[in-house]
């Protein structure tokens, strides 16, 4: 008789969906995310012996654990956890537990379909030591900077604060960006464009300037204006990549309003599967990669689908743009539909009103990917008044070839120059406007992630709870979808950046994230990388740090003069010379400038949809019209 075959994944809700894909034959149990991890009463780190981690059982997870070890004995066990690095160091302690370390029984698959589960459970490889050494790394870093540093703030602020390689380098960018923004001198400028037969062009002008008051009359008086040049051309736009997690929690952000956070619970159960009368079902791949290669197979299926729905001539060719991403794990695949003939239509049957959101954008992201680029005339034209004083531009597309546009609804400035060069062409209208130049937005949910993944920090797996925990520790404040830095934010970046100065710079952040890189490589090893840094940090780190709150303020008491900021027993609070004092909250927004601090920023004005604030003083147009009535 045969011995009984388990698999052990991370989640319940996986496990169902395998079960009903293998049958009888295996037994599928969950581990529920990690078992075995460094623990929290204590360091847990030997950094003596080289940086010799100390595992423990997760409380309440003895039970599993116990599971674990006895099914081991009664069969065959197969380890089929994520297939990035937490979910290879969650195999390596589950074959630690059951004495299987070396043997070919692990299990990676980038979808739960039966073609791809049945292939998997019949080709298992051993546990990849280069991709557990960069994990046990990375966590021992985070254990180093964290278990050293949060102590500090809870000993001079209070208990729920921490501190963090990739959190403290984030949040710095927060802060970076406030800066900035604090720093930015507005500089007005007239923005003049003519507006005639749907049709815009904007003045060309060498740099953005307020025009002296003889130009703005003789702007006012144009009557008719002549076409100098037009120039027609053909303009391809390429299909998007398919998504991939930095790129999904952006667009989802901007699309649909949903957190980083949200959209990865949402990926995780549509990943994972939700329960259907035909049982469990999965809908997309694996949601956590920085992949956008796709699968031969799922190629073939969009492309009979594309031919089936809208025809041989919108199939592309569905090669990939090169990307410059140089961390790219191949082995994943892009995030896409499992069926790409479960259309959103059809999902909608199976899925809540938020998960369908995420499904149809996954699906037609990824069907568009592989569809034909959409093709326009392009009619770029200068304007000239008569005398050649002033010169306007502008340009037109005309739609010739919808191609994967339609799938994916992309905003373009679509319509008709039924002008030729040298004819005469009447202005409806001559919009001037003085504004003035803006800061740089500040980040979204969406941007902060881009951002992050620009500059290399983080990986695809901890973009999300990165953010997340900023948030649930009031170090930044969401208003209105942009981020704000607060007080508590801002104070404690302000000690990190004088004391740990290397430790939250991006680029040390980033060349860290590299070095793990290179560890699961095989290229560096997880003692080396320990050692170089723990080097760095143990020279400036002093557990005993006093954090001295004693900023000038720019807020002022009824006396007149300038508060400062302190912290005491009961919070931070703002005191005067005077004797006069007031309580400020934690998450008060605020940014330190040149050792003062600025709390309470606008953020009620146009910051809210582009981070600046434009101001509309007049509109020499509506006076025009004025003028015109009056006579």
């Amino acid at each position: 008789m045969s011995k009984k075959k388990y698999i052990i994944v991370e989640s319940p809700a996986k496990a169902k969906t395998i079960k009903g894909i293998l049958g009888p034959e295996y037994e599928v149990f969950a581990s529920m995310g990690h078992i075995v991890d460094l623990p929290k009463s204590k360091f847990g780190v030997d950094l003596k012996n080289n940086f010799e981690p100390q595992f423990t059982v997760i409380k309440g997870k003895e039970k599993i654990v116990e599971k674990i070890k006895a099914i081991s004995k009664e069969g065959e066990i197969f380890i089929a956890s994520d297939m990035d690095r937490e979910g290879e160091a969650i195999a390596w302690h589950v074959a630690r537990l059951t004495n299987t370390l070396g043997k070919r029984n692990r299990i990676i698959f980038s979808e739960i379909t039966p073609r791809v589960i049945k292939e998997a459970v019949k080709n298992p490889r051993k546990i990849d030591m280069n991709k557990v050494h960069a994990q046990l790394a990375r966590r021992i870093l985070d254990r180093i900077v964290g278990y050293s540093l949060s102590p500090v703030l809870w000993r001079n602020f209070k208990s729920n604060l921490s501190a963090g390689r990739v959190q403290s380098a984030t949040l710095k960018l927060v802060c970076d960006r406030e800066r900035e923004i604090l720093r930015f001198v507005p500089k007005k400028y007239h923005r003049v464009v003519v507006k005639f037969h749907g049709l815009e062009a904007e003045m060309i002008t060498k740099e953005k300037t307020l025009l002296e008051e003889d130009v703005l009359k003789e702007l006012q008086s144009i009557e008719e204006l002549v076409v100098e040049e037009k120039t027609v051309s053909r303009k391809k736009f390429s299909p998007p990549e398919p998504f991939k997690t930095s790129s999904l929690q952006q667009e989802a952000y901007a699309k649909l309003g949903f957190s980083v956070a949200k959209t990865m619970l949402l990926a995780q159960q549509l990943y994972e599967g939700v329960e259907t009368e035909e049982g469990h079902i999965a809908f997309i791949t694996y949601m956590r990669t920085d992949s956008t290669r796709v699968s031969d197979y799922a190629k073939e299926d969009a492309r009979e689908l594309i031919e089936k729905d809208f025809g041989k001539e919108y199939i592309g060719t569905g090669k990939r743009r090169r990307t410059n991403t140089t961390n790219v794990q191949d082995a994943h695949e892009a995030i896409r539909p499992t069926n790409v003939f479960m259309t959103p239509e059809k999902a909608s049957r199976y899925l809540n009103p938020d998960q369908r959101k995420l499904y149809e954008l996954i699906w037609k992201r990824f069907l568009a990917s592989q569809m034909k680029p959409s093709e326009y005339e392009e009619t770029r034209f200068v304007l000239k008044t008569k005398d050649g004083k002033y010169r306007f531009k502008g340009s037109i597309l005309k739609k010739i070839f919808d191609g994967y546009e339609r799938v994916w609804q992309t905003e373009r400035n679509v319509g008709d120059f039924p002008f030729k060069e040298g004819e005469i062409v009447k202005p409806v209208d001559v919009e001037i406007k003085e504004l003035e130049t803006k800061p740089k937005p500040r980040y979204t949910e969406g941007t902060l992630v881009k951002e992050m993944e620009r500059l290399g920090i983080g990986r695809p797996s901890t973009y999300a709870a990165t953010i997340k925990l900023l948030l649930s520790r009031k170090y930044v404040k969401k208003i209105r979808g942009y981020l704000y830095p607060t007080v508590i934010g801002s104070v404690v970046m302000d000690y990190l950046e004088k004391k740990y100065a290397d430790i939250v710079d991006v680029s040390f952040t980033a060349e860290m994230e590299k070095e793990l890189d290179e560890v699961e490589q095989g290229k560096k090893t997880d003692k080396g990388v320990l050692q170089d840094f723990y080097r760095t940090f143990s020279k400036v780190f002093d557990r005993n740090d006093r954090i001295a709150v004693n900023y000038p303020t720019d807020q002022k008491c009824s006396c007149g003069k300038d508060m400062v900021l302190s912290f005491g027993r009961y919070g931070f609070y703002l005191r005067c010379e005077c004797g006069k004092s007031r309580s400020v909250k934690d998450d008060e927004v605020a940014v330190i400038e040149n050792g003062k601090i600025f709390i309470g920023r606008k953020y009620d004005e146009d910051s809210t949809t582009d981070g600046g604030n434009i101001k509309r003083k007049r509109n020499l147009t509506e006076k025009r019209r004025k003028g015109k009535k009056s006579s």
